[in-house]
């Protein structure tokens, strides 16, 4: 099955496309405006949405978390399928096993997965992460999550 991952920002989002049974990528979008990826949505042949799911940790927030918050749930409308959320916590606890993990730890777990630094490569030698950068390595890591656990035994958003 494949499922479409998104880690959404207040304009420009990043998403890829994995496959859970090879375990490997089939497309990846490191930042895309936020309409070009809702127009998009409808034209994946994904059987599932893993969407990147704001949590409140008793901090105030400003404009851009709310207007984040309307792009999820646009996103998520749009699916034709099972869409669902994914906690940024679920993410770092998955794979990193500590929920104070940080961007860099999340890179380093995903890496570690696919063989280390190589598994990046380069254009004349692509690895199987080739091409991943930006907000790609949070919707990869959401898609990993999404694929490597049954969804009732994540933080449910509803």
């Amino acid at each position: 099955m494949r499922i479409f991952a998104i880690d959404p920002g207040t304009t420009e989002s990043g998403a890829v496309i994995y496959d859970t049974e090879a375990k490997q990528l089939c497309a990846i979008w490191p930042a895309i405006d936020n309409y070009d990826l809702l127009s998009m949505i409808g034209t994946t042949n994904a059987g599932e949405m893993a969407i990147e799911m704001v949590a409140s940790y008793g901090m105030p927030v400003g404009r851009e978390v709310f207007e984040t918050c309307v792009w999820i749930g646009r996103f998520m409308q749009k699916f034709d399928g099972r869409a669902y959320p994914i906690y940024r916590r679920d993410v770092k606890l998955h794979l990193c096993g500590q929920p104070r993990a940080k961007d860099a730890n999340i890179t380093c777990a995903i890496k570690d997965r696919f063989g280390g630094e190589s598994a990046v490569g380069t254009k004349k030698h692509p690895g199987p992460l080739y091409g991943v950068s930006k907000h790609a390595w949070a919707a990869l890591g959401v898609a990993i999550t999404a694929s490597e656990n049954p969804v009732d035994t994540l933080t449910k958003a509803w």
